[in-house]
């Protein structure tokens, strides 16, 4: 239990910075629960709350000026580029790989609420024969890319491709549990790191901090971009430190055509010298709804779909592809050296604001107030609010049917849904036998295929050698190297 002392010089500090009203019940509540109370506000700086209150409010509403397309020495696409070029970045990925250099970046805090779970989103099965959830096929593919790697390089050394996984608070007891209750999906439990989000107070319109009750602050998570100060304060910096680890890719657990740690991406960011990266996908249509990696004033920025002017968005290039096309889809690269650099700017960065509404206790009166219109604020970092610091930039162009399929609506909405998910990985996996110079064809009433092919046995295509000339015929499952012999 705090002092009487420390309470009083606490509070004083709270009062001095205009948020002495979260003390109004502290007399009233129970011991525990004047302790946890004194506990959250202790280490509340709530000096950094106010000032990123006043710059976020501040902030200019024409952030975007002097906007330009992506030169050609920060951009560059697989679609446009020759087999040979691509393999060639794809060795140099290995190559780093397999000297135990990369890591990778799970951004999983958030929750299957949409998608009709209580349950953290990568724990979502999304109907593929296998039942596999977005955890396991990531996983599997960790797995596969370390062999695959290992016999590409052959180190003399093991290649390890350490999973640091980024939880929200309420999310992290049960993807520890997902996680141990399959066994970490194969991969060494101290390969597989977890680690905390940070959270942010919720405020009212005029910067003052809500009580969730009488002994609880509002809180939320301060955004995906929350993963820079969260990676230096929960060491796992440090953790990267002492495995010797140089580059990263990091990415959202709901886009489950995910190339995890892909050996093509970060050879092109290696060979490109670049200390941060970012892969994208071409804009399918002017009005479609995502933010594009552009120039601004000089500085590559995402400028989201609201933020520009519609004619410019209808602009395209000689060859008939749009001239602001490169669609941002949270898919990125990273040195540790960028990485622990993100602290000598970070508070440069403008938080947004988000307009919530926020349950809270009424200061005035003690009861609890659940609102049906927004009333407060959350304050958030973005993931890509880093890319104007980067020194060296890189930005790769992937192809959207093989790399990216978003999970974020419920069952039946028809796009970005758990159907769209899954019809998209079995359309690959169509793509991988067929490029092996096999066939798949459907022997189900129902004419969809029901067909899959592990991770394990192939990461992006590779390995497939043994279906030359076969025909598969659907329900069928790929499970295991052995497999591919049985058609």
């Amino acid at each position: 239990m705090p002092t009487q002392t420390e309470v009083e010089s606490l509070k004083e500090r709270y009062i001095a910075a205009g948020q002495g009203h979260l003390f109004t019940y502290y007399d009233e509540l129970e011991p525990e629960q004047q302790a946890s109370l004194f506990n959250q506000l202790d280490k509340l700086d709530i000096g950094r709350v106010n000032n990123i209150f006043k710059k976020s409010v501040n902030a200019p509403t024409t952030k975007f000026q002097n906007l330009e397309p992506l030169p050609d020495d920060v951009f560059d696409s697989v679609l446009d580029n020759d087999d040979a070029k691509v393999q060639d970045w794809r060795n140099k990925g290995l190559n780093v790989i397999a000297q135990n250099k990369v890591a990778v970046i799970l951004m999983a805090g958030g929750q299957g609420t949409r998608l009709g779970s209580s349950d953290p989103k990568g724990c979502y099965n999304i109907g593929l024969p296998s039942g596999k959830s977005l955890f396991q096929l990531q996983a599997e593919r960790i797995l596969r890319l370390q062999k695959v790697a290992q016999e590409h390089v052959k180190p003399s050394n093991e290649v390890i491709i350490p999973w640091y996984i980024m939880t929200s608070g309420p999310t992290r007891p049960a993807t520890e549990g997902f996680f141990k209750k399959h066994n970490y999906f194969g991969l060494k439990e101290e390969n597989v790191i977890f680690f905390e989000q940070g959270t942010l107070p919720a405020l009212t319109n005029d910067g003052k901090v809500f009580l969730e009750s009488k002994s609880k602050l509002s809180v939320a998570p301060d955004g995906n971009g929350g993963i820079y100060a969260a990676l230096r304060n929960e060491k796992i910096l440090d953790s990267m430190r002492s495995r010797n680890i140089c580059y990263t890719h990091a990415y959202c657990v709901d886009n489950c055509l995910v190339r995890v740690a892909d050996p093509v991406f970060i050879g092109y960011c290696v060979e490109k010298d670049a200390d941060c990266g970012a892969k994208v996908v071409r804009k399918s249509s002017p009005e479609e709804p995502v933010g594009v990696i552009a120039l601004c004033d000089g500085k590559c920025s995402v400028v989201e779909y609201s933020e520009i002017d519609p004619e410019i968005t209808q602009k395209r290039k000689p060859n008939g592809q749009l001239l602001f096309g490169a669609a941002n889809i949270a898919n990125h690269f990273y040195t540790v050296d960028f990485l622990e650099r993100v602290k000598s700017f970070e508070g440069d960065l403008e938080y947004h604001i988000a307009r919530k509404k926020i349950k809270h206790i009424d200061i005035s009166n003690g009861e609890f107030i659940s609102p049906s219109k927004p009333n407060g604020m959350k304050l958030e970092l973005f993931v890509f609010d880093v890319f104007p610091y980067a020194k060296r930039m890189a930005v790769l162009e992937a192809d959207r049917k093989d790399e990216f399929s978003p999970l974020k609506n419920a069952p039946g909405t028809g796009a970005d849904d758990p159907d769209t998910s899954r019809r998209d990985i079995i359309a690959q996996h169509v793509r991988f036998v067929e490029h092996a110079n096999g066939k798949v064809v459907s022997d189900e009433t129902s004419g969809a295929l029901n067909f899959e092919i592990s991770p394990l046995v192939s990461y992006s295509g590779e390995g497939l050698e043994r279906l030359n000339g076969k025909t598969i015929k659907t329900p069928a499952i790929i499970n295991t190297a052995e497999d591919l012999g049985k058609f």
